[in-house]
């Protein structure tokens, strides 16, 4: 598969890559530069860390900020807020999420010391927040198989990909297991996606690489390496729904690692002979 070098805006925090196809355009964030980008430009500029983010069907953006959910209409430049977490320790910020397939946003919090278990996983339909899972550190990488039936879910720490049964019609999940074990010597699990044969692509912080796996035998199908040491993240998307995207991020490196990977804080581009499943749009 060929990476391809997409922007070089050597992010500090680079993450969460939604592909809009409907602008045909990536969105993506630099979290402690608190700023959203559309392609290379960058669309959004925040007073807060902006933890992820999601194209919306009445269109612009949903996103969350520290505690909060916001939507942006890219064409007025209107900033409306929509709900706040009121129960999150005040250490904690959010993380990871994305849409599931009927417009519901989960997004995830995190320990900023990213050591205590005080993280959560939330389902937010427009008007109501739902927990869905708790004692979570680092809430990371989540996506859906091709039947919308399994859900899956990183906790970075524990290097572990847990699946759960996913009832679409109410949104809540069940069925806790462990679908795959990431070995120490790849790095950390971090931003994920899923293919329609229901192969999921990881990102690999401090791993130099996206690895791809079979969650239903845990087995290892690839490992795809990338010019950049801490890759955070990916998406697939583009005309054929075939181009990854992925994001990296410079924070935590010392001049060492940058000069062994210098292109880290990039957006790269790897072309598949996968299609990759859908970003489903915000339905609130």
């Amino acid at each position: 598969m060929r990476v391809e070098l997409l922007y070089d805006i050597r992010a500090t925090l680079g993450e969460g890559p939604v592909w809009d196809a409907r602008a045909q355009t990536l969105y993506w964030i630099d979290i402690l530069h608190k700023r959203v980008y559309a392609n290379a430009d960058v669309l959004l500029e925040l007073n807060e860390t902006v933890g992820c983010l999601a194209p919306r069907k009445s269109g612009g953006i949903v996103f969350t900020k520290r505690f909060s959910f916001w939507t942006f209409e890219t064409d007025s430049s209107q900033l409306t807020p929509l709900a706040t977490l009121t129960r999150e320790p005040a250490h904690n910020r959010f993380n990871d999420g994305k849409c599931d397939p009927r417009g519901r946003f989960l997004a995830g919090t995190m320990d900023m010391g990213e050591t205590d278990p005080n993280g959560s996983l939330y389902s937010f339909d427009g008007k109501t927040i739902s927990k869905l899972l708790g004692n979570v550190t680092i809430s990371n990488g989540m996506t859906w198989g091709p039947d919308y039936k399994t859900f899956y879910h990183i906790d970075t720490p524990t290097r572990t990909i847990r699946a759960f049964d996913y009832d679409l019609e109410t949104g809540t999940i069940t069925s806790p297991r462990e679908a795959v074990s990431i070995p120490e010597s790849f790095g950390w699990p971090d931003g994920m996606t899923s293919d329609l044969q229901g192969n999921l692509w990881v990102a690999m912080w401090g791993g130099a690489q996206i690895t791809k796996w079979n969650p239903d035998t845990g087995q290892l199908l690839e490992r795809i390496p990338l010019p950049a040491k801490n890759v955070s993240s990916c998406v697939f998307g583009g005309t054929g729904g075939n181009d990854l995207f992925v994001t990296s991020a410079r924070v935590g490196l010392d001049e060492a690692a940058l000069r062994e990977y210098p292109l880290t804080g990039a957006v790269f581009r790897i072309t598949t002979k996968t299609e990759g499943m859908p970003v489903f749009e915000f339905a609130g």
